[in-house]
């Protein structure tokens, strides 16, 4: 068999972008959105979906990209912390994290606002309960999660301000 028939044709939208792909069909939309397209804020963690560094948001929803071959991808729409700083800047969530003083060493940061960003699309006046359960899924090795939390509450009363 030779190597192209090994293969898979993927079509699908990163940060709003149309991307199509030919790549073998075991390989995960983590390792396509790191190695194929540079996208190196998808972060590679333990592959096996504890960490959550690897989360980004497929269709409105908080994925854990590890844990997803390339060919589920199909026709969806993939957002990565480089798709999320809109055309005024940074998003009010990234001001947050920034603001309050939410960032360690920064590992795991990107996968957190897209966590919080799916969250609050879907939920915008998530109560901190809702914001520690939506949260769950993802582990920082630094800290506590007093100032992320205290970072998407910020974000969310921003969000619901400009409404």
């Amino acid at each position: 068999m030779s190597n192209i028939e090994n293969k898979i044709e993927v079509s699908f939208t990163v940060n709003n972008k149309p991307v199509e792909i030919f790549t073998a069909p075991n390989r995960t939309l983590l390792e396509v959105l790191r190695e194929d397209l540079g996208l190196i804020g998808v972060k590679q963690g333990c592959d096996d979906s504890n960490c959550g560094v690897c989360t980004v948001i497929v269709d409105g929803k908080a994925v854990k990209s590890c844990c997803m071959l390339i060919g589920q991808a199909e026709g969806t729409s993939v957002i990565t912390i480089e798709g999320l700083e809109g055309e005024n800047g940074l998003h009010p969530i990234q001001k947050a994290f920034i603001d309050h003083f939410a960032i360690q060493c920064g590992f795991c940061t990107p996968a957190m606002i897209l966590s919080a960003k799916a969250l609050l699309d879907e939920n915008p006046n998530a109560t901190e309960d809702d914001i520690r359960e939506a949260m769950h899924g993802n582990i920082c090795r630094c800290t506590g999660y007093k100032k992320i939390v205290e970072a998407i509450e910020a974000a969310r009363d921003e969000m619901n301000a400009q409404v």
